[in-house]
C-alpha cells in the first residue's frame, strides 16, 4: 500500500482552480520529484497534500487515512513534514528556537531528535543560538529542513530546496536530501533543477498545466527524448 495516494486531485486558490485530476503515489521509504514548467501547479500539489489550498474534489490518503479536508496543524499529526520554498524559518527566532518549534506539539523538545538533527547538519549546532534571519540562504534551507525533522515524520515535503542557493552549495543540499531518504524517511520534492532531481530520486512526476504529463522512474524520464526536449532544457 502506497504512504501517499492522491487520486483525481481537484484543488486551487478560492475559485480557481489550479489541479484537475492529479493521480500521484509515494511509497514508504520512497524519494519521488515533481517537474515541469513554471505554473504546472507543482507546489500547489504540496500544498493542497497539507491542507493549504481549496479542496475542489479528488482524494488524498496518507498512510491509509483520508487527509483532504483536515487543517495542516492536523496533518502534521499524521506524519508529513512539510517545508515550502520561502519564509520557511522564523527569522527573529534563534537556531535553538526554530527547531523548537518544530516540536511545538509535543510536551517536550526530545534531546535525542535535536541531536540528530545537528549530526545531520553540523554547522546548525556551531549556530545554535544565532537568530534565523541573519543566516545564509543555504544555512536557512537547512534549519527549515531541520525543523521538520524534529517530529520525525514518515514523509518529507520539499519545495524547491535549492532555490536561491550558491551553485557549490546546491551538491550538498541534494547529499543533505539523499541521506535523510537513504535514513528512511519518504521524500517527496518539487525542484527546479530538474536533471539533478530526477537523476536523484527513485521516479518523477511531470506536470503541465495542472495535469500529470509523464510518470516513470527518474532515469526513464531522464533518456526520454521528449521530455528532454520539452521541459529539460535538451
Amino acid at each position: 500500500m502506497a504512504l501517499l495516494d492522491v487520486d483525481g486531485l481537484d484543488a486551487g486558490y478560492g475559485d480557481l482552480q489550479i489541479l484537475e485530476g492529479v493521480d500521484m503515489t509515494v511509497d514508504e521509504g520512497e524519494y519521488v520529484t515533481i517537474v515541469g514548467p513554471n505554473g504546472a501547479g507543482k507546489s500547489t500539489v504540496m500544498k493542497s497534500i497539507f491542507g493549504l489550498t481549496t479542496h475542489m474534489g479528488g482524494r488524498i490518503e496518507f498512510d491509509g487515512e483520508e487527509i483532504n479536508g483536515i487543517r495542516p496543524e492536523q496533518i502534521i499529526r499524521t506524519g508529513i513534514g512539510y517545508v515550502p520554498q520561502s519564509d520557511n524559518v522564523f527569522p527573529s527566532l534563534s537556531v535553538m528556537e526554530n527547531l523548537e518549534m518544530g516540536a511545538y506539539i509535543l510536551d517536550e523538545v526530545p534531546e535525542e531528535r535535536v541531536r540528530r538533527v545537528f549530526d545531520r547538519f553540523p554547522i546548525l549546532r556551531e549556530r545554535r543560538g544565532q537568530k534565523a534571519g541573519t543566516m545564509s540562504g543555504g544555512q536557512q534551507q537547512m534549519l527549515a529542513m531541520g525543523r521538520a525533522l524534529m517530529l520525525d515524520p514518515d514523509m518529507l515535503m520539499l519545495d524547491e530546496p535549492s532555490a536561491g542557493l550558491a551553485p557549490d552549495l546546491v551538491a550538498e543540499m541534494f547529499d543533505r536530501i539523499d541521506e535523510i531518504n537513504e535514513d528512511g524517511t519518504a521524500v517527496l520534492m518539487v525542484e527546479q533543477n530538474a536533471k539533478e532531481a530526477l537523476r536523484r530520486c527513485d521516479r518523477g512526476y511531470v506536470l503541465v498545466q495542472g495535469q500529470n504529463r509523464y510518470e516513470d522512474d527518474g532515469d526513464a524520464l531522464l533518456a526520454d527524448e521528449q521530455v528532454r526536449r520539452d521541459f529539460l532544457g535538451g
